[in-house]
């Protein structure tokens, strides 16, 4: 697997019937990038795939999200809606955690059992 750095791309969510789904992406690697995520805003352009990560907190977080944590092969592994104030439980085989507005991803096709490819800009 490619390693990221902190910056944009686009999530690609492989659907059933062949396509993909292109998200715009922010990729959150770095400490630092991880540790401010979605905190302190109000709305967010796609989502954020936080890496390593298999656990989060809603502390502080102005909005409802989606979750969605990802294995390390990128399968779709289990996907919450959570509000604000939440902690959520970590996921034992999780690697990576995507993050978006709540309601986005089930438009998206993200969903358990899904697999998502991420391609940096």
């Amino acid at each position: 697997m490619a390693r990221w750095r902190d910056g944009r791309g686009t999530l690609l969510v492989h659907g059933g019937g062949g396509g993909a789904r292109a998200v715009p992406l922010e990729i959150a690697v770095s400490y630092r990038a991880r540790t401010r995520g979605l905190l302190g805003r109000d709305a967010l352009d796609g989502a954020i795939l936080l890496s390593p990560a298999n656990g989060i907190h809603t502390f502080r977080m102005r909005m409802a999200i989606d979750v969605a944590y990802l294995d390390r092969r990128l399968n779709v592994i289990a996907v919450r809606t959570m509000r604000p104030g939440r902690l959520g439980r970590p996921r034992l085989r999780s690697r990576h955690v995507l993050e978006a507005e709540a309601g986005a991803m089930a438009g998206w096709g993200v969903e358990v059992g899904a697999r998502v490819s991420v391609e940096e800009d």
